[in-house]
């Protein structure tokens, strides 16, 4: 018996004049909302670009742009986050040109997009050079990337790369261990924000799945014990835990021993965004049919083995949008910090708004905020959709 592939039917092409009489224009109703929905907009728009263009005042960026990047890190020690910078451009590029399905035309493009930002950003000469050198080194990423698509363990070695920077990185930020040592009260900005953010979700991610297994566990104690962690910890605001952290922490530590507050506020984060990953862990194992568990074990596989290797892969895969939502949130809640008094790059608005030149310019300030936290969460989202992507094959 022969099999015959079936083959989906061929979707006529619409071209965008019928679309739109279809879709817009249909009918009286729907021709008078899409008219007053082009009026909104263009309404919108032009407002915005009047005001962008003609009665903002930009400077309060620019003449503050190393403020809100580095906030008052030593400008001799620039080397360090420079160094940080290439290491993580290497690795995005690699990165892209490994997992992303991008053709070398619009990599060229987007490249000579980011060329010419860096050539049009407010900051000194050797900066532009620098910038230009790191979007040198995404190129040369890419290229790398794009070889390595022909070794099987390529993938591996790239994620064992990205969570051996994080202990580089925080030892090229502070200091010590042959460096000098920078004192953590200078670390603001987007700096302290990247920090925060990027250690929570690294150390977070282990712990929840750490309490999604043991809130399944038969083991009695176990099970309380994460049940009860999972509960109290969500039944508390991030707000709450931040302070707890700050103030209420020192208080039970033995004399002599200080956490400084940027690594209370980091096991705050931690702590907090564990049990809501946990939760989302949870209900990807609950996904999985109990026949695979029962498949790997006739098998010969023992419990360790089974979740590891079966069980868990699937309950991450399914639950990685509920996961990468939960990191963006964290992303965003970094901002929380400047209420405990760390200048993050919220903290850092607000000393550029106490500026006697720049009082008053909020919406300057807070759009350009904005933005970089757009740039990023934006980033995580499209990251996990190309990760998705990618497993469904």
């Amino acid at each position: 018996m022969t099999q015959t592939s079936v083959t989906p039917p061929l979707l006529a092409s619409q071209s965008p004049l019928a679309w739109a009489k279809k879709n817009l224009f249909s009918s009286w109703l729907n021709s008078l909302l899409t008219v007053f929905g082009i009026w909104l907009l263009y309404q919108f728009v032009s407002n915005v670009w009047l005001w962008a263009t003609t009665q903002a005042q930009w400077s309060v960026v620019s003449s503050n742009l190393r403020l809100f990047l580095v906030g008052l890190y030593p400008v001799e020690e620039f080397w360090r986050l420079w160094s940080i910078l290439a290491i993580a451009g290497i690795l995005a590029g690699i990165s892209w040109g490994l997992w992303g399905r991008f053709s070398r035309f619009v990599a060229i493009s987007i490249g000579a997009l980011a060329i010419a930002l860096a050539i049009l950003l407010p900051v000194d000469g050797i900066s532009k050079i620098l910038t230009l050198a790191i979007s040198g080194a995404i190129g040369i990423g890419f290229l790398l990337g794009q070889q390595g698509k022909r070794f099987t363990q390529s993938s591996l070695i790239l994620a064992i790369a990205w969570f051996a920077t994080l202990p580089i990185s925080l030892w090229l930020i502070g200091g010590n261990l042959g460096l000098t040592a920078v004192d953590v009260n200078v670390w603001n900005g987007l700096v302290l924000t990247l920090i925060v953010a990027i250690s929570g979700i690294v150390f977070s991610f282990p712990l929840g799945v750490l309490l999604a297994l043991g809130r399944q566990s038969t083991l009695p104690l176990i099970k309380w014990f994460c049940v009860f962690y999972i509960e109290i910890v969500r039944g508390l605001p991030l707000i709450g835990i931040l302070f707890m952290a700050q103030v209420m922490l020192p208080l039970f530590l033995p004399a002599g021993l200080e956490i400084d507050r940027v690594l209370r506020a980091i096991a705050a984060f931690v702590f907090f965004s564990a049990a809501y990953l946990a939760e989302n862990v949870r209900g990807g194992l609950q996904s999985i049919p109990k026949g695979q568990a029962e498949a790997a074990r006739a098998l010969g596989l023992n419990i360790p083995l089974t979740i590891a290797l079966i069980v868990l892969p699937q309950a991450l895969k399914a639950s990685i949008p509920a996961i990468v939502g939960q990191f963006i949130g964290l992303f965003k809640d970094t901002s929380l910090v400047a209420i405990v008094g760390l200048v993050d790059l919220m903290g850092v608005s607000r000393t550029v708004l106490s500026q006697p030149e720049f009082i008053g310019r909020y919406a300057e300030v807070y759009l350009f905020v904005a933005l970089i936290y757009w740039m990023f969460c934006f980033s995580l989202s499209q990251a996990s959709q190309k990760l998705e992507k990618k497993l469904q094959n």
